[in-house]
């Protein structure tokens, strides 16, 4: 983890940076508060965030209506202890001593609301998970 902030810092990449990585980054900082670092970036940015996922965030109290995709660059990698990509293929750069997941999700790109659902759950569990291992809560 950086010294400086002493916590981990997640960052989330899939291609248009407008569905998969916008929502989990928004999980991640709805989940784990300040306890963990959050970015989201993609390799070929969309131009905005796809309605059906901020449809299907703001279902659950999530507001990612405001968040502009961002282009993915190696500052943002290099700076990111965890790099989760979500087929973004190639074209993520990678660092020594980073950590990578690739997780396997479906592209919510074109798909309406319905469709997004079962990804913004799965993405929720991903996230979830990643919380634990990371910053585990220690206060009950």
């Amino acid at each position: 983890m950086p010294e400086a902030a002493g916590k981990a810092s997640v960052l989330f990449v899939c291609v248009h940076n407008a569905g998969r990585s916008q929502m989990a980054a928004a999980w991640l900082a709805h989940l784990a508060g300040d306890r963990v670092e959050v970015r989201s970036a993609g390799s070929d940015p969309g131009s905005a965030v796809n309605p059906a996922a901020v449809e299907a965030m703001a279902e659950v109290g999530i507001d990612i209506s405001a968040e502009i995709p961002k282009i993915l660059t190696a500052d943002a990698v290099r700076e990111s202890d965890v790099c989760v990509t979500m087929g973004c293929g190639d074209t993520c750069p990678v660092f020594p001593g980073k950590r990578y997941l690739d997780w396997k999700l479906d592209d919510p790109a074109g798909q309406g609301v319905a469709a997004v659902r079962p990804i913004r759950d799965e993405i929720r569990t991903l996230v979830e998970e990643l919380i634990a291992e990371l910053a585990p809560c220690t206060e009950r």
